[in-house]
């Protein structure tokens, strides 16, 4: 049988949703936070590639509602109401959020990666979305890919392997 699954890539501050047997693959998170939203049942799942924590850092008036934790997630979450997901189905699994470069200064400012973790909790918080499974931190990028079928996160990290979640 030949296999006619797909793999759907989301970019940086972008999002797409995807269903079984397809899956979602995003890369280049660094202090980004790849946020993948899923129905089990259903098996579809969305995926959002944060860039910064809130959108009040935003200083264009045409904005990318992807770019940021607050309106990213919210923004994934009516993606998939159109495909017909009720929200309190829906579960987290995040990855990403590294400290990419170290500083010597303590500046909140220059800590994105944590901010963005912290960021995307609170927001799956205010949402009620369970967040099941998470890979953040540390100082190494990350490539990640979701498989809304058997609802495992594949992270590949630059210098130590991969794992599923």
């Amino acid at each position: 049988m030949i296999s006619t699954k797909n793999v759907v890539k989301v970019g940086i501050a972008q999002l797409d949703i995807v269903k079984s047997p397809d899956t979602i693959r995003t890369s280049g998170l660094g202090s980004c936070v790849g946020v993948v939203l899923y129905d089990e049942t259903k098996k579809i799942a969305g995926l959002v590639h944060v860039m910064l924590p809130d959108s009040s850092l935003g200083k264009t008036s045409t904005m990318n509602l992807a770019k940021f934790a607050d309106t990213g997630i919210e923004a994934l979450i009516e993606r998939l109401k159109l495909e017909g997901i009720q929200p309190y189905r829906l579960k987290a699994k995040i990855a990403g959020g590294a400290q990419m470069f170290q500083f010597t200064t303590d500046k909140d400012t220059m800590r994105i990666g944590p901010r963005n973790v912290e960021a995307v909790k609170a927001e799956l918080k205010k949402c009620g979305i369970p967040l099941v499974a998470e890979d953040t931190g540390g100082n190494s990028g990350r490539t990640i890919e979701f498989n809304p079928e058997t609802c495992l996160l594949n992270i590949r990290t630059v210098n130590q392997g991969v794992c599923d979640i």
